[in-house]
C-alpha cells in the first residue's frame, strides 16, 4: 500500500481536541476497550473472582471490566476521571443483561474521581467490610517515569487503603517492546508531545518496574503473569479512532494538531495492515497482583 492510500483511510481531521470527547469515549468502549479482555480474563481467573468478592475498579472506563466481574457474581465499584467514560459504564452496568435478583451481587456503583476522592471513601463504607481486590488495569507509569510515578504509587497506597488486610491489587505494564507491536505507535505520540524531551519518550515497564511501584505504594508482590493482547481492527480507520481513543496521544494533539497526529499514527500502524484492510496489532501485557 502506498503513503497516499494509507492517508485516504485517515478519519475526517477533527476541528480541536476538545471538539469530540463525546466521540472519544463511545470509540473507546466500541473499540478499544475489548482490546484488554484476555487480560481481565486472566486475573480474575488467577484470583478467583465470584460470589464474595467486593471489587473496586480503578480508571474503571466504560466498565467493561466490571461487567465481566458482576456476570462472575462479585459486587463491583469503580472510579474514573473521564465523566463521558463513566456515563457510558453506567448505561453498560444498567443494561438489562447485568445479574439481578435475590443470588446477584449489588447494583454495581460508579463515581467520578480518583482514588482519594471522598466517592472512593463512601463506597468503602457502602461495601460493609473492605475491599477483597483493587484492580489498576491501565497499563501504570514506568519508574524511569518521573512524577507520574510517584502520583501512581500514590494512588495506589490510598486505594489500597480501603482494601482488607492480604486483600489483592493487581498493577498492569506494558510487555517487553520486542512483543508489542504497539510500541512503535506510541513512540510517536511520545515523540510529538515534546521531541526536545527525552524523559518524555514512551517505554514500557521493565522487569521489575511493577514490583518497584508495588513497592513505593506499600504493596508486597504477590506473583505475576504475562498475558497476550492483540490489538485487532477491522480497518485503518477503525484502528487510528481506537488508539485515539485511549488518551495516550492527547499530549502530541496538544503540542501539534490532531491531524498530524491521526497521519503519523496511521503511518506507524501502516506495516500491521493486512492485505484486506484489517490491522493485527500483537502486543504482550505483564500484571503483578501485590498484596496489602
Amino acid at each position: 500500500m502506498t503513503t497516499t492510500l494509507v492517508r485516504r483511510h485517515l478519519p475526517n481531521p477533527p476541528t480541536s481536541h476538545a471538539a469530540e470527547p463525546d466521540a472519544r469515549a463511545r470509540d473507546w468502549a466500541e473499540i478499544q476497550e475489548r482490546m484488554l479482555v484476555p487480560l481481565y480474563e486472566a486475573v480474575y481467573a488467577r484470583l478467583d473472582i465470584g460470589a464474595g468478592t467486593r471489587l473496586l475498579g480503578l480508571g474503571c472506563g466504560s466498565g467493561l471490566a466490571l461487567l465481566m466481574a458482576a456476570a462472575r457474581g462479585a459486587a463491583v465499584w469503580g472510579v474514573d476521571t473521564d465523566e463521558r467514560r463513566l456515563d457510558l459504564a453506567h448505561e453498560r452496568l444498567a443494561s438489562p443483561g447485568t445479574p439481578r435478583g435475590d443470588t446477584a451481587p449489588p447494583v454495581p456503583r460508579l463515581g467520578l474521581g480518583g482514588p482519594k476522592s471522598a466517592w472512593v471513601r463512601e463506597a468503602g463504607a457502602e461495601a460493609g467490610a473492605a475491599f477483597t481486590v483493587v484492580t489498576a488495569f491501565a497499563p501504570l507509569p514506568a519508574p524511569g517515569a518521573g512524577p507520574a510515578v510517584a502520583s501512581a504509587a500514590s494512588n495506589l497506597a490510598a486505594a489500597a487503603a480501603l482494601a482488607e488486610r492480604g486483600g489483592a491489587v493487581v498493577l498492569v505494564g506494558w510487555g517487553p517492546p520486542e512483543r508489542c507491536a504497539t510500541s512503535a505507535v506510541l513512540r510517536v505520540g511520545a515523540r510529538l508531545a515534546d521531541p526536545m524531551c527525552a524523559p518524555a519518550r514512551w517505554r514500557p515497564c521493565g522487569r521489575d518496574d511493577l514490583e518497584e511501584l508495588a513497592g513505593r505504594a506499600g504493596l508486597r508482590p504477590d506473583g505475576s503473569g504475562r498475558v497476550a493482547c492483540p490489538f485487532g481492527y477491522a480497518d485503518m480507520d477503525s484502528a487510528v479512532r481506537g488508539l485515539l481513543s485511549t488518551g495516550l496521544f492527547d499530549a502530541a494533539e496538544r503540542a501539534t494538531d490532531p491531524t498530524q497526529v491521526a497521519k503519523e499514527i496511521a503511518e506507524a500502524v501502516h506495516p500491521h495492515q493486512r492485505a484486506d484492510g484489517t490491522v493485527w496489532m500483537p502486543n504482550v501485557f505483564r500484571y503483578l497482583v501485590a498484596r496489602v
